[in-house]
């Protein structure tokens, strides 16, 4: 009970620069290499999106935010089936990838259990991208219409063996 009243209290905002701000009292591991440079977890991670990918930072800060909303998404409804697609991926498996941030959200968010993330191989061709657009969007989570809409049908491997992984 503890835990869904400290989830609830948690998510209240549906901002994502808020929701990932938010994860740094709960980050323990490597805090130099999260904290040093003095930068908000958002900006940290849109730096690393920037690092690692060619795109310009209002893209970058695009596909935070509904990498984000979708990561709430999944941890918000275990048992709903959910998937990206390529584009919003790339900022979903920022935020993996920077594992103490990671295991900061899984903290915060998901009741201190990991999140896991093991896709298949091939890519879905379902609509399964599109029809979770349609989900975040009536769990009241301002989507960008046209990062969903790009990939369409062709939706990321996503597993769906809910509600351990996505």
């Amino acid at each position: 009970m503890t835990v869904a009243l400290e989830r609830s209290a948690a998510t209240r905002t549906r901002d994502p620069q808020e929701l990932l701000n938010a994860v740094a009292p709960h980050i323990t591991e490597l805090t130099a290499n999260v904290f040093d440079s003095g930068m908000s977890l958002w900006d940290r991670e849109v730096a690393l999106l920037l690092r690692d990918h060619t795109m310009v930072r209002d893209m970058a800060e695009r596909i935070l935010e509904n990498a984000v909303m979708y990561v709430m998404g999944s941890i918000e409804n275990p048992d709903q089936h959910l998937g990206v697609g390529k584009l919003v991926d790339i900022g979903v498996h920022q935020l993996i990838l920077d594992t103490p941030v990671w295991w900061g959200i899984c903290r915060l968010y998901n009741g201190g259990r990991f999140k896991h993330h093991a896709p298949f191989i091939e890519r879905r061709r379902d609509g399964l991208c599109l029809r979770t657009g349609d989900f975040l969007r009536s769990q009241g989570w301002a989507i960008d219409e046209e990062l969903w809409a790009i990939d369409g049908a062709d939706c990321s491997p996503c597993d769906d063996k809910v509600p351990d992984s996505h």
